[in-house]
């Protein structure tokens, strides 16, 4: 005769797996390593990567705050777009005590770019063409390789 054998006990917890041994087992990838990076942090690296390089022969962007936005907002009520393309970036002039900043639109940039290097090549410009505009420069002034392909 077969004596029945007695259901196991649920473990304590939440099930991680189904019955049949599949499931989720983990993290996709583990935190440090870029796939884990969201797109706005990517870009914000793209930006800063950008910042550093400028900075090497311009001491002065460490008293310029860069900041990166979704897209550019409509200023004051009942402004709309006009019929200028969307800026892919923009300056703020030092006033009152605060510092002057150089903005850079992600979604514009990304919208543009298909490939990374692409998109990197694109927020260099941008940032170049701004920060050339706080100093009263010429891109080409900021970046002797602005232009180049």
């Amino acid at each position: 005769m077969d004596t029945p054998v007695p259901p196991r006990a649920a473990a304590p917890g939440p099930r991680r797996r189904d019955r049949h041994g599949r499931g989720m087992r983990g993290p996709v990838a583990p935190p440090q390593v870029p796939l884990s990076a969201s797109r706005a942090e990517v870009f914000a690296d793209l930006v800063q990567d950008s910042v550093e390089r400028l900075e090497r022969h311009w001491p002065q962007l460490a008293d310029i705050d860069f900041l990166v936005l979704e897209v550019p907002r409509l200023d004051g009520p009942g402004a709309g777009w006009s019929d200028e393309a969307v800026p892919l970036g923009g300056t703020i002039p030092a006033r009152d005590g605060r510092r002057a900043r150089v903005v850079v639109y992600r979604r514009p940039v990304e919208i543009r770019t298909k490939a990374r290097d692409e998109r990197a090549a694109l927020v260099h410009e941008v940032v170049v063409e701004q920060v050339a505009e706080l100093l009263g420069l010429t891109p080409e002034t900021v970046d002797p390789r602005y232009g180049e392909d």
